[in-house]
């Protein structure tokens, strides 16, 4: 199906309706598009009465979310998110949004990430006991339930300061594990989550009454002002970004942790690639992003699992006014799924897109590379704050967990599914088994 609008040409698609909200399916569905139609794909949708264009082609990628980025707003699904976090930075718009942006970004800037890198070691240090424990007992590590509990305490670590252990008293019990052992993002889960907003103000008022000013996140949101007008964050936004960052700072980094350590199980060899570096970090003399910049082989890893199993797999936006994509015309209130994971497995931008192969990140490999192409943390202004957070406390926990030990899928592991809901992660806990190197 290919057509025009007032003289613009429109992606071709087929002609069956079809509603990406109701599928189960939706990564399969898109995969299918992709293969039958190409990277720009029309789809009509009868619920909005409007088309879906899905898209995986970098140039078009780059319009949209770089050069004329003020075009196009949060999309597709983007409420069913606004009820669980509020209407902090991942859902906010136009002069909010840039507002908050402001004021977030200093908390996530080189200094602020070294102040941090301690308990992400700390965090490494423990996950290694755990593993040396199922080692030495011959069980198989959990490696999906191992991996979020030890990213969520992280974050709400990186967040709370010591404050955590006063929060986790006062509820009997850490109020924020719900993060973790829940798995579905549904209603009852929004409800639940958004319940704890009241402890994280409860925290913020007892800051305030005894003038305490740790340098945690939530002490550098706190203590943010604007620069146009010196105010501070009001309140409500400032729960909601709290809650913002404890879903994405766990979610998105236990997923990639996940699949990271599920590759180099079926990849031995860089697994050894790894320990050979990491021999050089010294975690009981403190780790700095300094120390993480020689570890070639660790980065390539984790950029090629990002590749493979992006945890943000598809990105929503809405036209507001009439553009152009390449050749086609984009009419306004036009619905754009922009899908990662077929753009980072394009065989236009990937020779043998498929494969696991970390040399594609070494020196020179990503100048080669169509920029737009990798983009695990999006692009342009609306890109992940936490990036630098992110890609830092996975390189501390892979290299120092790949120094002490090998791990392997279990006899008769089957391959798992994926899951492509909010993010992309296994279908199902991912077990290993875990011995000493």
């Amino acid at each position: 199906m290919t057509a025009a609008v007032d003289g613009a040409l429109l992606p071709p698609g087929p002609s069956e309706p079809c509603d990406f909200d109701r599928l189960e399916d939706r990564l399969g569905c898109m995969r299918r598009l992709f293969e039958d139609w190409g990277d720009v794909v029309r789809v009509r949708s009868p619920q909005r009465g409007a088309d879906t264009w899905v898209i995986s082609r970098p140039d078009l990628v780059k319009r949209i979310l770089v050069s004329n980025h003020r075009n196009y707003t949060k999309g597709a699904g983007i409420e069913r998110v606004r009820v669980l976090l509020g209407n902090g930075i991942m859902t906010s718009e136009g002069e909010l949004w840039r507002r908050q942006r402001r004021m977030i970004q200093p908390a996530f800037q080189r200094g602020a990430i070294e102040g941090f890198l301690r308990l992400m070691t700390d965090a490494a240090l423990a996950a290694a006991d755990q593993w040396r424990a199922h080692a030495a007992s011959g069980r198989s590590l959990n490696l999906s339930r191992q991996v979020s509990l030890s990213t969520l305490d992280v974050v709400l670590r990186a967040l709370f300061g010591d404050d955590l252990e006063r929060l986790c008293d006062a509820a009997g019990a850490n109020p924020f594990e719900l993060v973790s052992e829940d798995r579905a993002r549904d209603l009852q889960f929004a409800v639940k989550f958004r319940a704890l907003g009241s402890r994280v103000m409860e925290l913020v008022e007892r800051r305030r009454r005894e003038d305490r000013h740790p340098p945690d996140l939530l002490g550098l949101l706190m203590q943010a002002r604007d620069r146009g007008d010196g105010r501070p964050m009001p309140d409500r936004l400032l729960v909601d970004e709290v809650l913002t960052l404890v879903v994405a700072g766990h979610e998105t980094t236990a997923a990639a942790l996940t699949w990271t350590w599920y590759l180099l199980a079926r990849h031995p060899q860089w697994l050894r690639r790894i320990r050979a570096e990491a021999q050089a970090l010294r975690p009981e003399r403190g780790i700095g992003l300094d120390d993480l910049r020689p570890l070639a082989a660790t980065g390539q890893v984790i950029r090629e699992a990002l590749r493979l199993y992006p945890p943000g797999w598809l990105y929503t936006r809405r036209a507001v006014a009439a553009d152009r994509l390449g050749e086609y015309g984009v009419p306004p209130g036009t619905d754009l799924f922009l899908c990662v994971w077929l753009l980072h497995r394009h065989p236009d931008y990937w020779d043998d897109p498929g494969a696991f192969r970390p040399e594609r990140f070494a020196d020179g490999g990503e100048a080669a590379r169509q920029r737009y192409a990798w983009i695990p943390f999006s692009a342009g202004p609306r890109h992940c704050v936490g990036e630098g957070f992110a890609l830092a406390e996975m390189s501390i926990q892979v290299a120092l967990l790949a120094r002490d030990f090998d791990v392997e899928l279990p006899p008769g592991e089957a391959e798992p599914g994926l899951e492509a809901d909010v993010n992309l992660r296994p279908d199902r806990d991912i077990h290993l088994r875990v011995r000493h190197a």
